[in-house]
């Protein structure tokens, strides 16, 4: 294949390298040089020496001169090329089988490979969903160790329920001296009722005695005058006779 390399230039800056071939030319060239067994530009082709010594023992073989022994040589000499030309095809076959082989296992290996990817692909999403359901659970256990923490704080049950029936007795108590309360309070406001009633009744009475009081000073008062003009006109009519 001729190919020119990549250069690098006095300043370090990479050059982009130019080829001769492209990818198809260069696929066609390596075919035919594995198929005529052409590895190097330099010498004769193994096929075309193949090809001359096959030429040449035919165009022996039709001469019609007494040739039997160029004839052999050169059978001889195109057999041996034959076998010389064979045995790198062998290898290649060989070297080809172990290819097919290779890519066989490679691909055999490259279905283990997924398949072991999409398993490990599965096992993680087990793994996700274990993961939440674990923190799921120690969430819970957490908050159960809370609740049971706050639980232990708290006094037994015997001594709560002693407290609650204390403080019914007290409620009950408090009610029954509220109710003698309401009782004693309804009592005071019909006494005080009363007592408002009887103020009233004795604030008329005082005020028709005051009224009656100076009514009979009035009247003494009016006899008492009339008297003594009574008493002033018999002493006048005592003084004319």
């Amino acid at each position: 294949m001729l190919s020119k390399g990549r250069k690098v230039s006095s300043r370090g800056e990479a050059v982009t390298a130019n080829y001769a071939f492209g990818p198809h030319e260069e696929d066609i060239i390596i075919k035919h040089r594995l198929l005529t067994r052409t590895t190097t530009t330099r010498g004769e082709p193994p096929l075309k020496k193949l090809q001359k010594k096959f030429t040449s023992f035919v165009l022996e073989i039709e001469k019609d001169a007494d040739n039997n022994g160029d004839c052999e040589k050169l059978a001889k000499a195109f057999l041996q090329e034959l076998s010389t030309f064979e045995i790198p095809l062998l290898k290649s076959k060989a070297v080809v089988d172990a290819n097919v082989r290779e890519k066989e296992n490679f691909n055999e290996l490259k279905d283990e490979i997924n398949r072991q990817i999409i398993q490990a692909q599965a096992d993680i999403e087990d793994l996700k969903k274990q993961l939440e359901e674990s923190k799921i659970e120690r969430q819970h256990k957490e908050e159960c160790e809370a609740i049971r923490k706050l639980i232990a704080t708290q006094p037994p049950r015997s001594e709560t329920q002693k407290i609650i029936s204390q403080l019914e007795k007290e409620i009950a108590a408090l009610d029954a001296e509220n109710t003698a309360g309401s009782r004693l309070l309804e009592l005071r406001k019909k006494q005080f009722a009363l007592l408002l009633h009887v103020v009233d009744e004795l604030q008329n009475t005082i005020e028709e005695e005051q009224k009656s009081l100076v009514e009979e000073m009035r009247i003494a008062t009016e006899e008492q005058k009339n008297g003594i003009e009574d008493a002033s006109g018999g002493s006048d009519a005592m003084a004319v006779d």
